[in-house]
């Protein structure tokens, strides 16, 4: 089954740059779950985002996320887990987890 592991937290930690030892976790974390990982991205800032509405047939654009946050998407795995439970183990690994919190989310399947 497949799982979205989505990425929160405070984006203004990266203001000034990453931190080589983060990074060089993250390309472990790949590496130990690499068969796993079906895809994956980090994300822009928030400030580099728009969210679009349709109300009554007309489209309203806002710069921005939807909603302020302490805890911003920052990026996201798509992985293959047999459970919920390997995808919690999984997710639980992500460096991100120390700083922020992963939601995971199980992909719809549509016949």
């Amino acid at each position: 089954m497949q799982y979205l592991l989505l990425i929160y937290e405070n984006e203004k930690r990266y203001e000034k740059g990453y931190d080589p030892k983060e990074m060089a976790a993250y390309g472990a974390f790949g590496k130990e779950f690499g068969p796993a990982i079906k895809g994956g991205n980090a994300l822009q800032p928030t400030s580099a985002a728009t969210t679009v509405r349709v109300r009554d047939g007309k489209r309203l654009t806002t710069d921005g996320p939807f909603a302020e946050t302490k805890e911003q998407l920052g990026g996201f795995y798509l992985i293959e887990a047999k459970d919920i439970d390997e995808a919690i183990h999984i997710s639980g690994k992500i460096p991100a987890a120390q700083y922020g919190s992963i939601e995971v989310r199980p992909i719809m399947k549509f016949d």
